[in-house]
């Protein structure tokens, strides 16, 4: 699956992430008092496979994070669909 980045230091960044689920926050296991990214959406494919995962900066509220995935086209470019993430806290 692509990881994918918005705002912050690295923002419009992606990477490869292995695993069939994306972590909650990357970097996943941070422990250096730092605020990581968190995930916001899911892009699966019919087979359910994930395609991508976009992760927030901590600073960028979650409808900003939405509208910046929708407009970079992400889903289109994977052909995939989006969902929100899971929460969990």
């Amino acid at each position: 699956m692509r990881a994918i980045f918005v705002g912050g230091v690295v923002d419009n960044s992606e990477m490869d992430m292995d695993g069939e689920r994306p972590p909650v926050h990357y970097p996943e296991n941070g422990g250096s008092g730092h605020a990581r990214y968190r995930l916001h959406l899911v892009g699966e494919r019919e087979d359910g496979s994930v395609a991508y995962a976009v992760y927030g900066a901590p600073d960028v509220p979650e409808d900003e994070v939405e509208r910046i995935t929708e407009e970079r086209g992400y889903a289109r470019r994977f052909d995939a669909q989006p969902s929100p993430a899971p929460q969990t806290h």
